[in-house]
């Protein structure tokens, strides 16, 4: 039996075919898209995941929703910037646009060099372009007008939107990059048609042209036809007549011939040639954008006049930029005093400057690309920005620092779980942390305030941190933190970094105002920015493309990143230059990683370039050199990355930890005990020995060696573990290298001979003693006056504050109680190590439909091919008895017996039942296929090409064509039946 594939294929041959014969070039994208084979559409479906969602029922359909506004936005916004100058200058270009035209606008003429900055061909000594005296100012119109607003006491800017082409970019090397950016647009389906006939889709046109109240980054304004869409036919015939051109008889040949005139460079060099010196500073002034300019009062009556559009305020114009304009019923006016000066005169009576409403004038954009030389944009960049200067450092260098820093952020996290397992800080109402919280803590890290954020959502996006869910909710460590603090060194390093890496909740922002002016809270909702590991990845893939031990500059990266994905409309133009969301991102990855250990000294160490696996996006290859679009070389950098599996997480980390191992340093077994009552760690210590220590002493200093002070407090809080003073000297005396000083032993053994003199129980709270002078000395003190102590026994003192509060006060009073029990013995304390009920990590959000993998991709063109077959496959016409009203209740009789009208396009078949289970039964006998109309238990109608096997029992078997696989449908919900034409399989 034929496959699905093959039929695919040979109705993908036949499809070529007939375009190159018959009909010749595809006349629709879903034509082309027809045409392309199974790997093209694979590498569309993954470049625009969104349009698997649902998996659409054809080709036809996909084309369709490859065409939506939200697809074609998100599609634009991931081009590269010179795939996006492309696209740009196809939607000024003709439609359709050959190659041979696309590839001028972007080099211009031959003998025109390249930009080289901004106002480079202003003449110095020419006078201004528009001066105040001539009533005109080089402004953009107002917001009631065409194109932005801006202060009119504002000079105007010499340069367009996008900057200058780099000094060291030829034309040569856009004409080498061209083929690949065409390729791009194609294999997304932003642009079809042969190199002849290049199309933008229709919605990627209306995105990027430029428009009235939406400037273009080419900085060109409407054409000489959408500019005079509302001019009065006199003033057209005025206009081409000081133009020099013969008079036509009706609007649309007199706009034909100004914009052949204007596209003639021969023509329009010699028409400059007769300009003012004036007239040609204005034309430079305006030629690399803003378009528009703003006259004055005076002006805009009298150019009104002249031009046939009203003096009364008119609305905002429509998308083409053309003014709603209406004959004038006065002759020709009589120029007043106060009317344009003579250079502007000139310029507005031969049409080189047009109406654009009652106080603004634009530069059609064929005057303004004939001034320009022909190219569409002032800068051009073909190639991206080089990562430069790089910083050689030899790599064993690089991962010795590395292991360091990823070492610091070990015990970094776990100094902070450890100083919230015993109480953490409570959940604001809002959720999160309060500022206050978080400036505890980072005192307590003795990181800065950021950093402290930054630890924090590790620590949660890890699953280690999370709140309890207590009446008086507060954040804890988890119950996976116990699990954490088991793992060897390598392998908790690894967990906290494989959760950096695809964490969306994004610490830069803490502090930071959201849309509606609050504060965002460390730990609390609106952190989550989708973009955020995708860029990170992005800049962890850059700085892998390096040598190894090489770095450069942050700004080096944040331009390239800025060359991969440029910003568009409101986003770009709002942000400053390095400030947008994406160079936020980037910056604060690069931090990231140089506070985790990922990198070292600015570059990729060897465990970084392992935790990012072979998943990261590769560099982009070289452009190749020939006119000819390369047809199989996906650019992978500039298709959306692929979020890594759980698995695929698990091996990389796996790998980062194996190489990390080595570098780490070994737990040390031992302290160096000083006279000043210090312990130095020269190094990460055993789990037990740190833990001992920590209850023992309080960390004075962190770095490369840790140093612990002694202090009656420390050693008291050792005591109130259950430990003796003579279980003390023997821990020190087998973990110090150095003998232990007298002042230290002394120290344990007069807090010893305090600790537990004082007894606290729970009558309320009670203070027992044997020394009744000790008592007696308590109850003197001034400091013991609130907690209302009064004397049962010579021995024995009642309190009317609970036995906490009353351990804490005598604590403070500089005594050493202890608590006992009810049998009177002596209760032994521990830290607390309060835990939250079991927690799972957050989950990441992802920044739209996620990537789909090899499998879904086979599976969803598989599917929509098998619906492309039964949509568009050859049938004949399905019989039918009458009307279509007449269905099921219609007398039987043989199909040949009635008319057959051909089926509408899209429209399911509709036969009567007998005809259907006629035409079926035949076509089981003749094991001929058949296409059907049917209608699921949902209600959803669908077409199916199907090979009828077994007809009985109100059911049909056979081999569904749409899907690949044997099926059995009830007959009563086929809605018709037809026969297939003979070469339609």
């Amino acid at each position: 039996m034929t496959t699905s594939r093959d039929r695919a294929a040979r109705r993908t041959r036949g499809a070529g075919q007939r375009d190159g014969g018959a009909r010749g070039a595809p006349r629709t994208l879903a034509e082309e898209l027809r045409g392309r084979p199974d790997s093209a559409l694979e590498l569309l479906l993954r470049a625009r995941p969104d349009l698997l969602n649902p998996v659409p029922n054809d080709l036809t359909q996909l084309a369709t929703r490859a065409g939506t506004r939200a697809s074609v936005v998100r599609a634009v916004e991931r081009l590269d910037r010179f795939a996006l100058q492309v696209a740009e200058a196809l939607a000024v270009a003709p439609d359709p646009c050959p190659y041979e035209t696309l590839r001028d606008l972007l080099t211009g003429d031959p003998d025109t060099p390249p930009e080289p900055g901004p106002g480079a061909n202003a003449d110095p000594h020419a006078p201004p372009a528009l001066s105040p005296g001539a009533g005109a100012h080089p402004d953009p119109p107002s917001r009631s007008g065409p194109g932005p607003s801006r202060n009119p006491g504002t000079a105007p800017s010499e340069g367009p939107a996008d900057n200058a082409t780099p000094a060291n970019t030829t034309a040569d090397d856009i004409r080498a990059a061209l083929p690949r950016a065409v390729a791009t647009l194609r294999r997304q389906a932003l642009v079809w048609g042969g190199d002849d006939r290049l199309r933008l889709i229709r919605t990627a046109r209306e995105l990027l042209a430029p428009a009235a109240n939406r400037p273009s980054p080419t900085g060109l304004g409407p054409t000489v036809a959408e500019a005079t869409a509302g001019m009065s036919p006199g003033r057209l015939q005025e206009v081409i007549g000081a133009a020099g051109l013969p008079a036509t008889h009706d609007p649309v040949t007199a706009v034909a011939a100004l914009t052949s005139l204007f596209s003639d460079r021969t023509r329009m060099a010699a028409l400059l040639d007769q300009a003012p010196p004036q007239a040609r500073a204005v034309l430079r002034k305006l030629m690399w954008g803003p378009p528009y300019g703003s006259v004055s009062a005076a002006t805009a009556e009298t150019a009104a006049a002249e031009n046939g559009v009203g003096q009364a305020p008119q609305p905002a114009p429509g998308p083409a930029g053309a003014p709603q304009a209406h004959a004038s019923a006065q002759g020709e006016p009589a120029h007043a005093a106060s009317g344009p000066a003579p250079h502007l005169r000139w310029l507005l009576a031969r049409g080189l400057l047009l109406p654009a409403g009652p106080r603004n004038v634009v530069l059609p954009r064929e005057v303004a690309l004939h001034l320009r030389g022909g190219r569409a944009h002032r800068g051009v960049e073909p190639v991206p920005p080089p990562l430069a200067p790089l910083a050689e450092r030899r790599p064993q260098v690089v991962d010795s620092a590395a292991a360091g820093q990823a070492y610091t952020a070990l015990a970094t996290v776990e100094e902070l779980l450890t100083e919230w397992q015993s109480g953490g800080p409570a959940v604001l109402r809002a959720g999160g942390l309060s500022v206050r919280d978080l400036k505890r803590t980072a005192g307590a890290l003795d990181v800065t305030e950021s950093m402290a954020a930054f630890w924090i959502e590790l620590a949660y996006a890890a699953g280690l941190l999370a709140s309890d869910g207590e009446a008086d909710e507060r954040f804890a460590p988890t119950p996976a933190y116990d699990e954490w603090l088991r793992l060897p060194a390598e392998q908790r390093w690894a967990r906290l970094a494989t959760a950096w890496l695809v964490a969306t909740r994004t610490p830069g922002l803490v502090g930071g105002r959201d849309a509606k002016g609050r504060t965002l809270a460390a730990l609390g909702p609106d952190l989550d920015r989708g973009a955020a590991p995708e860029v990170r990845r992005r800049v962890l893939g850059l700085l892998a493309s390096l040598p190894a031990g090489a770095a450069v500059p942050a700004d080096a990266l944040l331009a390239r990143l800025a060359w991969e994905r440029p910003l568009r409309g409101a986003a770009g133009a709002d942000a400053p230059p390095g400030d947008d969301p994406r160079s936020q991102y980037a910056r604060w990855a690069l931090a990231e990683a140089e506070e985790l250990g990922v990198t070292g000294r600015g570059a990729l160490a060897a465990h970084g370039r392992a935790l990012i696996g072979p998943s990261a996006p590769p560099e982009p290859p070289e452009p190749t050199p020939s006119d000819e679009a390369p047809t199989e070389q996906p650019d992978l950098a500039r298709q959306p990355v692929a979020t890594p599996t759980p698995a695929e997480l698990a091996a990389s980390g796996a790998a980062a930890a194996r190489l990390l191992a080595p570098l780490l340093p070994q737990p040390l077994d031992h302290v160096l005990l000083q006279a000043d009552l210090t312990a130095v760690a020269p190094g990460p210590l055993e789990r037990h020995l740190a833990d001992v220590l920590g209850v023992l002493a309080d960390v004075e200093s962190k770095g490369g060696a840790t140093v612990y002070r002694f202090t009656p407090t420390s050693v008291r809080r050792a005591l109130d573990t259950g430990r003796t003073a003579a279980d003390l000297h023997a821990f020190l005396a087998e973990h110090s290298r150095t003998p232990v000083p007298q002042p230290l032993a002394y120290l344990i053994d007069d807090v010893a001979r305090r600790h537990g003199q004082l007894r606290v129980g729970a009558a309320s709270a009670y203070v027992r003693c044997d020394d009744d002078a000790l008592l007696a000395e308590i109850l003197a003190d001034r400091r013991s006056s609130g907690l209302r102590l009064r004397r049962l026994a010579p021995t024995v003192l009642a309190a009317q504050a609970d036995p906490a509060t009353l351990l804490e006060r005598l604590r403070e009073m500089g005594y050493a109680p202890a608590a006992e029990s009810a049998e009177g013995d002596v209760l032994v304390t521990r830290a607390d190590a309060y835990r939250t009920p079991p927690r799972s990590a957050p989950a990441p959000v992802p920044d739209g439909p996620p990537v789909p993998d090899e499998t879904l991709l086979h599976a969803a063109v598989r599917a929509i091919r098998a619906g492309d077959l039964a949509a568009t496959a050859a049938h004949k016409p399905a019989a039918t008895s009458g009307d279509d009203e007449a269905g099921d209740d219609a007398a039987p009789g043989p199909a040949t017996d009635r008319p057959a009208p051909a089926t509408t396009a899209g429209r399911l078949p509709r036969t009567t039942s007998a005809e259907t289970l006629a035409t079926m039964q035949a076509a089981a006998l003749t094991g001929s296929a058949v296409w059907i109309g049917y209608v699921n238990a949902d209600g959803a109608a669908s077409q199916r090409v199907i090979a009828p096997v077994r007809v009985e029992g109100g059911f049909v078997t056979g081999y569904d064509h749409t899907a690949d696989e044997v099926r059995t449908y009830p007959l009563h919900r086929i809605t018709g039946v037809a026969e297939l034409a003979d070469d339609s399989l």
